[in-house]
C-alpha cells in the first residue's frame, strides 16, 4: 500500500513538472522574436547601398526600438518599415528619419510584422552572423519594465557577386533621376561631399566614382574630378564652464573636410541610376582620365575646346572673345569692333561722369582663377568694376567634354549706392555681318518670334520680357547659330530692396548686333539722362547656357535650341545618401539664442 501511495505521489509531481514546463514553453513562444527571412541585397534607387534586410515577427504589437548587429558590430544606419508597406524600389524614397531626428524624437509607431534594413558593405562568399535585439515598450518613452527580446541568424553573401575593392573602406551613394524624358549620356554632374579628416588623406588621389548597373549588377568606373577642398578642423570644447559645471556630453560639431566631385553620368529617360563614390584608401594610386576637353594658353586668355566647339577667351579680361563650331571652323563667331572687342561684355554700370564700365574692360581682372580636368574646365574672374570701387562683379565659365555649350554665371554686387544711367547684364555682342536672324520665345504672344535683322535700322530695339527663356542669333545662309538659354535669374537686396526701372531684355543693332538685359536703363528710356540709384546691398545674378549649333533645315532653324533648352532646364535630380559614422552621437544638443525653448517641451516622443 505504501508503494502504491508513493507511485501516486511521483505521478503528481511529474504531472506538475510537465505542466510547469508546458507553461514555460508557452510563455517562451509568446515572447519569441522570429527572423522569418534574412538576405543581403544590392543597391536600388530606394535603398542605394549594399544592405541587409531582416523580416521580423514580434510576439505582439508594440512600440519598439531595434538594434541590428552584424559579426558583433552594431549598425548605425538602420531603417524600419511595417511589413507590406508599398515602396517603389525604382525611385528614391520620400520618407527618411536622419540621426538628428532619431536623436530628438522617439519612434511611437506600433509594429507587429516589420522589415529592418541595415547598411552592410558585404563581400562575396562571406558569412555574416546577425543578431536582432528588440526593446518592447508600452509607450514612446522607455521604462524599467520594458522587455528585451532577441534572435540570431546567419547569412552568406553570393560567391559570384561583383563588388568594389574592399581596400576602399567607405563609399557614399548618389542617386540621379531623369525627369524630362530625355536619355542622358555623359551628363556632367557636380556634388558637394563632406568627410571626416581621418578618412580624407588625399581625396583627389583616392576617390573613385562607380556607376552601378541595375541589370548586370556590375560596377563601371566613370571619369571624375575632385576639387574645391575646404577644411574646418576646430573641435568642440567640452570642458566645464567657469563654475565647473559640465557644458555638454557630446560635441555639437565634428571637424569636417568638404570637397566637390564632378563626374559624367549616363541615365536613361525617366529613370533613376546609382553612382557610388568610394574613398578612404591611403594606398590608392592616382587615376588619370582622358576626355576630349582640352585647355591651352595662359590665364585669363585661355583657349578651351572639346570635339565639338572651340572657345577663345580675351587675353586681357578673360571674357568670351571667339566661339567656333569645330565642323564649321571656317565660320567663327566674334565681335572685334567696339572698345575691347569681346563677345561677352557684362555685368556693367554707367555712372557718369565716370566712363561706361563693363567687366570685359578689366585689364587684367583683380582676381583670376581657373581649374581644368577631364570633366570640367572652369574659369573665374572677379573684383571691382574698373574705376568703380563701389561695385563688385564676377564672371564664371564652365566647359564640359562632348557638349556644344558652356555655362556662364555672373554676379553684380552694389557695395555702396551709386547713381546710374545703365545697369545691365547678359550682353552678348557679335559682328553685324555674321547674323541674319534673331529668334526668341515671346510669352505675351505665346509664340516664337523669328525676326530678319538683315535690314533692321541701326539702333532699333527689339523688346522682350526680362525672363525670356531663350534667345538666338543665326545666319540663314551659313547655317550657324548662337543661343542663350536662361537657367536662373535673380535680383535681391540686403540693406534695401532692388529698385529696377522697367527691367526688360532686348536686341539692338549698329556696327554690331547684341542682346542684353536692362536692369535699370534710363539711357534707352524717353528721358535718357535721368539718374537711377543702384542701392547698397543689391545683388544681381544670373546663369546661362551658351550654345553654338548648326541650324535645322526644317521650318524652325532654331530647333536645336529648343532641344537643348529641354535638357538644360531639366537637370538630373540628385539625392545623396551616406552611412551613419560610428562617431555620430545618438543624442542631439541644439544651441538656442538666449533662453529659447526647443518646442519639444511636454511632447510624448521627446527624448530625455
Amino acid at each position: 500500500m505504501k508503494n502504491v501511495n508513493q507511485k501516486h505521489s511521483y505521478l503528481k509531481i511529474g504531472l506538475a513538472l510537465l505542466f510547469a514546463l508546458s507553461v514555460s514553453l508557452t510563455s517562451f513562444a509568446k515572447d519569441e522574436l522570429k527572423i522569418n527571412s534574412l538576405e543581403l541585397n544590392y543597391p536600388c534607387p530606394a535603398i542605394p547601398y549594399y544592405y541587409l534586410k531582416a523580416d521580423l515577427e514580434l510576439p505582439n504589437p508594440s512600440i519598439i526600438e531595434v538594434e541590428l548587429s552584424v559579426n558583433g558590430k552594431t549598425l548605425r544606419y538602420t531603417t524600419l518599415h511595417k511589413k507590406g508597406e508599398e515602396t517603389d524600389l525604382s525611385k528614391p524614397v520620400i520618407t527618411h528619419r536622419p540621426p538628428s531626428g532619431a536623436g530628438l524624437s522617439q519612434d511611437n509607431i506600433v509594429y507587429k510584422d516589420l522589415e529592418v534594413i541595415g547598411w552592410v558593405k558585404w563581400q562575396p562568399a562571406q558569412r555574416y552572423d546577425v543578431k536582432v535585439t528588440v526593446r518592447l515598450k508600452k509607450s514612446a518613452q522607455g521604462s524599467p519594465t520594458d522587455r528585451f527580446i532577441s534572435a540570431v541568424k546567419s547569412v552568406t553573401a553570393p560567391a559570384d557577386a561583383r563588388v568594389f575593392d574592399p581596400a576602399w573602406k567607405n563609399y557614399k551613394s548618389v542617386v540621379l533621376t531623369e525627369t524630362a524624358g530625355i536619355d542622358r549620356k555623359n551628363e556632367p554632374v557636380d556634388v558637394l561631399l563632406a568627410f571626416y579628416p581621418d578618412e580624407a588623406t588625399d581625396l583627389k588621389r583616392e576617390i573613385r566614382v562607380m556607376a552601378f548597373d541595375p541589370d548586370s549588377r556590375d560596377l563601371k568606373e566613370v571619369p571624375s574630378q575632385v576639387y574645391d577642398f575646404q577644411k574646418y578642423l576646430v573641435e568642440d570644447d567640452l570642458a566645464p564652464d567657469e563654475n565647473g559645471r559640465p557644458t555638454r556630453d557630446m560635441p555639437v560639431w565634428l571637424p569636417t573636410v568638404t570637397a566637390k566631385v564632378s563626374f559624367l553620368a549616363d541615365v536613361p529617360a525617366r529613370s533613376s541610376r546609382i553612382f557610388l563614390i568610394y574613398y578612404n584608401n591611403e594606398e590608392a594610386l592616382s587615376r588619370v582620365y582622358r576626355t576630349d576637353l582640352v585647355v591651352q594658353g595662359e590665364e585669363p586668355g585661355l583657349q578651351i575646346e572639346n570635339d565639338l566647339i572651340s572657345a577663345v577667351l580675351h587675353p586681357a579680361s578673360g571674357h568670351l572673345d571667339q566661339l567656333s563650331l569645330k565642323k564649321r571652323a571656317d565660320f567663327p563667331l566674334y565681335h572685334h569692333k567696339e572698345t575691347n572687342g569681346a563677345i561677352h561684355w557684362n555685368p556693367e554700370i554707367y555712372t557718369p561722369p565716370r566712363p561706361w564700365t563693363h567687366t570685359s574692360d578689366w585689364d587684367p581682372p583683380q582676381n583670376v582663377h581657373s581649374l581644368s580636368g577631364p570633366v570640367m574646365t572652369m574659369t573665374e574672374v572677379w573684383g571691382n568694376l574698373r574705376d568703380i570701387p563701389e561695385v563688385d562683379a564676377s564672371v564664371r565659365y564652365e566647359f564640359f567634354p562632348g557638349k556644344p555649350y558652356f555655362i556662364s554665371s555672373t554676379v553684380l554686387r552694389i557695395n555702396e549706392t551709386v547713381h546710374t544711367i545703365a545697369v545691365r547684364n547678359a550682353e552678348m555682342v557679335l559682328k553685324r555681318e555674321l547674323i541674319t536672324h534673331a529668334a526668341w520665345y515671346d510669352v505675351i504672344r505665346d509664340k516664337v518670334i523669328n525676326f530678319d535683322v538683315t535690314d533692321m535700322p541701326d539702333l532699333t530695339d527689339l523688346i522682350m520680357e526680362a525672363d525670356v527663356p531663350w534667345i538666338t542669333f543665326y545666319n540663314e545662309k551659313e547655317g550657324i547659330g548662337f543661343a542663350g538659354i536662361q537657367l536662373s535669374y535673380a535680383n535681391a537686396g540686403l540693406e534695401s530692396a532692388p529698385r529696377l526701372l522697367n527691367p526688360f531684355f532686348y536686341i539692338t543693332g549698329g556696327p554690331w548686333i547684341y542682346w542684353a538685359r536692362a536692369l535699370s536703363l534710363s539711357f534707352l528710356s524717353s528721358n535718357m539722362q535721368q539718374m537711377i540709384p543702384a542701392m547698397k546691398g543689391n545683388v544681381f545674378s544670373e546663369k546661362w547656357a551658351y550654345l553654338i549649333y548648326e541650324t535645322d533645315k526644317g521650318p524652325e532653324p532654331y530647333a536645336p535650341v529648343l532641344k537643348w533648352k529641354e535638357t538644360l532646364t531639366n537637370p538630373l535630380r540628385i539625392r545623396l545618401v551616406e552611412e551613419v559614422d560610428d562617431r555620430v552621437s545618438k543624442t542631439v544638443t541644439e544651441l538656442f539664442v538666449g533662453e529659447g525653448r526647443s518646442g519639444w517641451e511636454g511632447r510624448e516622443t521627446k527624448r530625455h
